[in-house]
């Protein structure tokens, strides 16, 4: 009997490694040809990721050998945290499933924040939509309408998760920057904020990025809705040219490197990643069509229409962003630690 077992457990594996091998064998196209693919979401429908990762599935199945379709699934919660969970440990690893999570999440293991215990340089990088400037902004009513204003006077702005760049970076600005916003934690997401904006409830936003505050309120910059006190990019927006760079204004020479550590996560605007270990050709299919649908002059045309700034970033671009983090100086990590710390 226990021979039988034994043979029996034999032929089960020999099975399963068949038909691993067999999946393995697979071509792309056969891979992805009538398969309907899923893209993970970690902010709600109509949310600036949700429509950038909405204008890219319209158009990159016809990129993918095989021309799968696209299936949205949103993941909210803990300020992206959820989403990375699901494709780091849940979601199959075979090619089937690509997401697209915060900027900031993928740098937060760096700093000793990983409560997941996960390796971003694991997770498969496909890309990203844009290389962004985010803004500090105040509403037009308020107190605060220069930089200046805000090192001498607080400034009720939104936060919308522990991890979330709307708590993360307006905590380091203040040490970093001596500026004084005052973050109230509670807010589902950047979008809902700027309502709550709108109806007196806060004062401003500390982190929002143009692109977003272009497709979701276009009008709040042409009718002075908003003062723009800095923004965050690594050169001027050329369509706010008086709008002042926050790392110009940073003397402290630490100081400065650790902003510049923080506000790396920049460069992976609108990032998408796939689940670790994805059989490589598949991985390079998925990587190679990302940049070929941000060329397409049929989804260019949509991103016109949307109002969105594209501006490509390849996988291995990201890849490079994520391991010089990994391997940033000591001092600078903890000056940025120091000046993330909640005390």
């Amino acid at each position: 009997m226990r021979n039988v077992v034994r043979t029996t457990s034999i032929i089960a594996a020999a099975a399963l490694f068949a038909g691993v091998v067999a999946a393995h064998a697979q071509t792309p196209e056969e891979f992805y040809r009538g398969r309907q693919l899923t893209m993970i979401v970690y902010s709600p429908a109509g949310s600036a990721y949700d429509i950038y990762a909405r204008v890219l599935t319209r158009h990159m199945g016809k990129h993918i050998p095989g021309n799968p379709t696209f299936v949205h699934q949103y993941v909210v919660g803990a300020g992206g945290l959820k989403a990375i969970e699901t494709l780091y440990r849940i979601a199959p690893k075979d090619g089937s499933v690509m997401g697209t999570v915060g900027r900031g999440l993928p740098f937060e293991p760096f700093l000793g924040r990983n409560e997941l215990k996960y390796d971003p340089l694991k997770l498969t990088w496909i890309g990203s939509m844009n290389r962004e400037a985010t803004l500090a902004m105040s509403w037009h009513t308020v107190k605060v309408k220069t930089f200046e204003d805000l090192k001498t006077t607080e400034l009720l702005v939104p936060g919308t998760g522990a991890g979330a760049d709307s708590e993360i970076i307006p905590h380091a600005f203040n040490n970093l920057a001596g500026t004084k916003f005052k973050i109230i934690s509670g807010y589902r997401n950047t979008t809902d904020a700027a309502l709550a904006m709108e109806r007196g409830e806060i004062e401003g936003l500390a982190y929002w990025s143009w692109s977003a505050l272009k497709s979701v309120q276009p009008t709040w910059v042409r009718d002075k809705k908003v003062n723009l006190l800095f923004h965050t990019g690594a050169k001027p927006v050329p369509e706010l040219p008086d709008v002042r760079m926050i790392r110009r204004l940073v003397d402290n020479p630490i100081d400065r490197q650790a902003l510049e550590f923080l506000l790396a996560r920049e460069i992976l605007g609108r990032p998408f990643l796939a689940p670790p270990d994805l059989p490589p050709e598949r991985a390079a299919v998925l990587r190679s069509a990302f940049a070929a649908t941000l060329r397409d002059p049929e989804f260019l045309k949509d991103v016109e229409k949307a109002k969105l700034d594209v501006d490509l970033v390849t996988g291995a671009e990201v890849d490079t962003v994520l391991k010089t983090a990994a391997s940033a100086p000591i001092d600078v990590v903890n000056r940025l630690k120091d000046a993330l710390a909640r005390k």
